[in-house]
């Protein structure tokens, strides 16, 4: 693996040199655009709205419009230029009771590595943080903008988890939740019972992504010049307001299933 930044991991006095490598590998299919008619590739261009020509990448800048309309210039040295230790320093800031960090602000995990001499340091954190039960909120610069993240022992290592700030996350008070509907002692035991029987220990590798699978074969079968048959529509589903009817035969069906 190749990191994607290095710099300090802060807290108290205490400086750890690290290495931030990106800690998922999204394996989604990639799709190139096609001009339908004629099935040939579609090119996307940086165009001037001036004069109408193609800009290279290396004569692009960024520009920051202000109200007025005017546009300020910004450089990458400008970019260094503001707060020049903050973009070389993760920098915790509190510690926090990992339940307390309720799991809709997680985003993107992160791996980090002590870079030479730093081992001790760096397994002294880890250490602390697996007996306290805690996990340090840090703040980064990483792509030019400031991030939030916690960090937590995971395995052998410590992980830094990116967060999304509160003012990222949307209210749900517009949302038409219901609050006069009532259930039954006897419908949460059966839901209760329901969910017992499908319970079974967290293994990941479990999970696949079969529609991404399944688009493959397609892809596959096309190329041989093989015809595709389409899946059966699935049956249209209806609200179901008996539900102890409806739980009562999931349970049923389930036990069939274990018989089996």
């Amino acid at each position: 693996m190749r990191a994607i930044w290095k710099g300090w991991l802060s807290f108290g006095l205490i400086n750890i040199p690290i290495n931030l490598y990106t800690g998922v590998n999204q394996k989604a299919l990639r799709f190139h655009f096609l001009h339908a008619k004629d099935k040939s590739p579609i090119r996307f261009a940086r165009i001037c709205k001036k004069d109408g020509k193609e800009i290279p990448w290396e004569e692009i800048t960024r520009g920051y419009e202000l109200e007025s309309g005017d546009m300020v210039v910004l450089t990458e040295e400008d970019l260094a230029k503001a707060y020049p230790e903050k973009t070389k320093t993760i920098e915790i800031l509190d510690f926090v009771d990992e339940e307390e960090v309720d799991p809709i602000y997680y985003e993107k995990p992160y791996f980090l590595e002590p870079q030479r001499g730093a081992a001790k340091a760096y397994l002294l954190l880890r250490e602390a943080l697996k007996k306290t039960k805690k996990v340090g909120i840090a703040k980064f610069i990483l792509r030019n903008r400031e991030n939030l993240a916690a960090l937590r022992p995971h395995d052998n290592l410590i992980l830094l988890h990116q967060l999304r700030y509160s003012s990222e996350i949307r209210q749900s008070g517009n949302l038409q939740i219901p609050k006069g509907e009532k259930t039954s002692l006897r419908e949460i035991d059966l839901a209760i019972k329901l969910i017992d029987q499908l319970t079974h220990s967290f293994d990941p590798k479990h999970y696949k992504d079969t529609y991404q699978e399944d688009i493959l074969d397609i892809i596959k079968k096309k190329a041989k010049g093989k015809r595709v048959v389409p899946q059966e529509k699935p049956k249209k589903k209806r609200v179901q307001h008996d539900l102890m009817k409806v739980l009562k035969a999931s349970l049923q069906k389930k036990r069939k299933r274990l018989a089996a």
